[in-house]
């Protein structure tokens, strides 16, 4: 047996826009189900608000968002939680950060770390932190 975390993300009315800007970044596949396809509207201008998604990709990643209804509290908050993306590969970790960074906010520029090959901190459109590095051995 085996358990595995997978980063659930939250919003209010932008689950969609979110999860299709992430499968452009990371690629993989997307799946999508509305408040109206669960036959669980409560509010007509949400029902097409995802109740439930995720982006899956072949290279491991793998992101779940949820639309929030307006009927329940929610902030989006401030630094809730980080996503962390790490690789092996300072191309790889490269070209994702260079997607990923379009219309987001550098709060640490990628680049060599005294802990790391490559490090970068950077808070995208969605109001979501993102943490890319390329995995170095622990010389604890």
């Amino acid at each position: 047996m085996s358990v595995t975390t997978t980063t659930h993300l939250n919003f209010r009315g932008e689950a969609r826009a979110a999860l299709d800007h992430y499968l452009s970044v990371f690629g993989g596949r997307i799946t999508s189900v509305t408040y109206q396809d669960v036959g669980n509207v409560r509010d007509e201008n949400e029902a097409d608000w995802v109740v439930w998604g995720e982006v899956v990709g072949d290279n491991g990643f793998h992101v779940m968002a949820y639309d929030v209804p307006s009927s329940l509290p929610w902030d989006q908050g401030s630094n809730p939680f980080f996503v962390s993306v790490r690789g092996d590969d300072t191309d790889e970790i490269s070209a994702l950060w260079q997607k990923l960074a379009e219309g987001s906010t550098v709060v640490q520029p990628l680049e060599p770390s005294p802990w790391a090959p490559l490090y970068g901190m950077l808070t995208d459109r969605f109001g979501v932190t993102w943490v890319l590095d390329v995995a170095a051995p622990y010389n604890g």
